[in-house]
């Protein structure tokens, strides 16, 4: 065998044996060994792998105030507070360029989708989705999207400014 073959091959294998330690260790810290000494505690009762049980269940949002403040994107220096009430939600610009414009009221559905976090759509009484929106409550993130044409993402801060009677998962 000549030289550079040997090397070839040389390489080859160190290469498939850095890539099977490399699968090895990828495949260990995702998944979860329980061992002899291993105590399970605090998982009773949970769903799902990060302990957020995945559900479709709606969340009412009825007396929460919301306010967004757009620091990215299409409503970038707009700040706007959202009011629910049963089924419906009106926003009303609060601060920025959108000032003075009126918003009609929408329906609403909220969904949990990991802890303190909810998917949040705003739809037509003909079920066209007009606004979506994920507000994260614990980091204070929220992610906007309208879908007009353009670019209609934005992104910024949430904060709830007066909680309803039921508490966000």
């Amino acid at each position: 065998m000549s030289g550079l073959r040997k090397r070839t091959i040389t390489v080859l294998l160190i290469a498939l044996g850095v890539l099977g330690l490399s699968a090895a260790a990828v495949y260990a810290a995702t998944t979860k060994h329980q061992g002899p000494n291993h105590h399970r505690h605090g998982n009773a009762g949970r769903h799902g792998q990060h302990g957020f049980p995945p559900s479709v269940e709606r969340f009412d949002l009825s007396g929460y105030k919301i306010q967004t403040k757009y620091t990215l994107g299409t409503n970038t220096d707009n700040t706007f507070e959202q009011t629910y009430t049963g089924d419906m939600v009106q926003g009303v610009p609060v601060e920025g360029p959108n000032v003075g414009v009126v918003f009609p009221a929408f329906h609403y559905v909220a969904l949990p989708i990991a802890r303190k976090t909810l998917y949040i759509a705003w739809v037509k009484d003909d079920g066209t989705i007009v606004d979506a929106f994920v507000m994260n409550f614990r980091t204070g993130t929220v992610f906007d999207y309208n879908p007009t044409p353009g670019h209609p993402e934005s992104s910024g801060t949430t904060k709830i400014l007066v909680k309803g009677a039921n508490r966000i998962p």
